[in-house]
């Protein structure tokens, strides 16, 4: 990555952020709020008539202009099915990607809406249905620009960056790096039960904080994840509790995703093997961003023996639950 334009990026301020919103033709009154997001750099602004865009400005180096190009029309697919999720704005030349300085960054609408209540059936089948419609038209064609969710990336690449980088303790060194090729061991059994895996375009983080509940039903935001995988990884995190109760979620939930997509029950042996890999990626992702001043303040328990312990105590956790047998979906009625 370029030094220059990192170092511009980690000082993005309000006078660049209003300055690009205006170069697009809007007029800001100054109002700034900063967003919760860490990987990209996100601002609500407020416009001289009252109302407000989002600005996301995009991390340098993370995706290439063909990767979120195709992310975006991704996005107005999905808007133009009336599939309710937040896309970009488009300038009067028609471009969703743009650029002011060496910033690259998009427009949003501002939408609101509440957290969504997984414990309600309603709300789950409701959900269910929004993504079975996600998912029918994800799995129309595949990306071309944005890679894979995979064991190589998620799992072995992630246990690596760690141990080369002298992030784990080195008393806690041996523990990790057997736990981490015995979990990758794991995922790999687990995806071999699940032979005929299908790719599809999904959501790629779909979890509470990317889901707004209006009176209309839920609406996305973010794809800013968004990559080739199976189905049920757009799925697995509504599910919580003891396992009939993720089952009984989980009958609710397909009731309704069924209705418009198909999947095939034998991925359902990817749940705890994809939740094992959401952790280790995490934790990779922690470290790869903690030269950026933004990541140590906003994650002060990460980098500490006590972190390290835990995320082990975790990840063995995981590697029991992925010796379990899946989970059983039993249609509704």
């Amino acid at each position: 990555m370029n030094d220059l334009v990192n170092n511009d990026y980690q000082k993005l301020g309000p006078d660049q952020v209003l300055a690009a919103v205006d170069s697009q033709g809007y007029r800001s009154d100054g109002r700034l709020l900063v967003m919760n997001s860490y990987e990209n750099r996100v601002y609500q602004v407020g416009l001289e008539d009252g109302s407000a865009v989002v600005a996301k400005f995009y991390r340098p180096g993370r995706w290439s202009d063909a990767a979120i190009l195709e992310e975006h029309d991704f996005s107005l697919k999905l808007a133009a099915r009336e599939i309710a999720l937040v896309p970009p704005l488009a300038n009067a030349s028609g471009n969703t990607l743009l650029q002011h300085g060496n910033y690259r960054f998009a427009l949003f609408e501002r939408r609101g809406g509440r957290a969504p209540d997984f414990e309600s059936p309603d709300q789950l089948r409701q959900l269910g249905r929004f993504i079975g419609r996600m998912h029918a038209l994800g799995s129309e064609t595949s990306y071309q620009h944005r890679p894979t969710l995979d064991v190589t990336t998620f799992g072995s690449h992630c246990a690596k960056f760690l141990l080369e980088n002298d992030f784990i303790p080195v008393e806690l060194v041996p523990a990790y790096e057997s736990l981490s090729q015995d979990l990758i061991q794991r995922v790999q059994w687990c995806y071999q039960r699940c032979p005929n895996i299908k790719l599809i375009r999904v959501h790629g983080d779909c979890h509470s904080g990317n889901i707004l509940w209006t009176d209309d039903g839920p609406h996305l935001v973010d794809l800013d994840d968004s990559r080739m995988a199976p189905a049920v990884q757009d799925l697995w995190m509504f599910l919580s509790g003891e396992r009939n109760e993720r089952e009984l979620s989980l009958a609710i939930l397909l009731e309704g995703y069924t209705a418009f997509a198909d999947i095939d029950p034998a991925e359902l042996n990817l749940i705890e093997a994809l939740r094992t890999l959401r952790l280790m990626h995490y934790y990779a992702w922690l470290a790869r961003r903690w030269e950026d001043p933004a990541f140590p303040r906003a994650f002060p328990w990460f980098n500490t023996p006590r972190c390290w312990e835990q995320h082990i105590l975790d990840l063995r956790e995981q590697a029991a639950l992925m010796d379990e047998p899946a989970l059983t979906w039993q249609p509704v009625g």
